[in-house]
């Protein structure tokens, strides 16, 4: 069995920092992007953040660009995402993911999935 499992979410205020995790099992996702997706209420699941295998390549989406990092720990098979100057539009579940092709935006190109947490940022 493959299992991803997010944590780190919850309330936040505006202005707020949370460290999102996302630990794997099952697994060694060896050579695999991995990244972060994220849904709002009636919105669709958008693409938040990738990062490579060897930790040397990010992409950002231009909503979190300059406020969030992304990082990996290939040693624990885990990847976290780092968000400061939190906004209300960030409040979304957050889903962790991860997929063979390199430099993905797209959820079809990942194959495994997290439940997902939520973020909520008040104002």
């Amino acid at each position: 069995q493959v299992l991803l499992v997010e944590s780190g979410g919850g309330l936040v205020q505006a202005g707020g920092s949370l460290r999102l995790s996302c630990a794997a099992s099952g697994r060694t996702f060896t050579g695999y992007v991995r990244a972060w997706f994220r849904q709002a209420p009636e919105k669709e699941r958008e693409f938040v953040a990738a990062i490579n295998w060897a930790g040397t390549s990010t992409y950002y989406a231009d909503s979190v660009k300059g406020r969030s990092t992304i990082s990996r720990d290939n040693a624990k098979n885990a990847i976290y995402l780092q968000m400061d100057s939190l906004k209300p539009e960030d409040t979304a579940v957050y889903y962790c993911a991860a997929g063979p092709r390199v430099g993905s935006t797209m959820q079809s190109d990942y194959a495994y999935w997290g439940q997902g947490t939520q973020v909520t940022v008040s104002s």
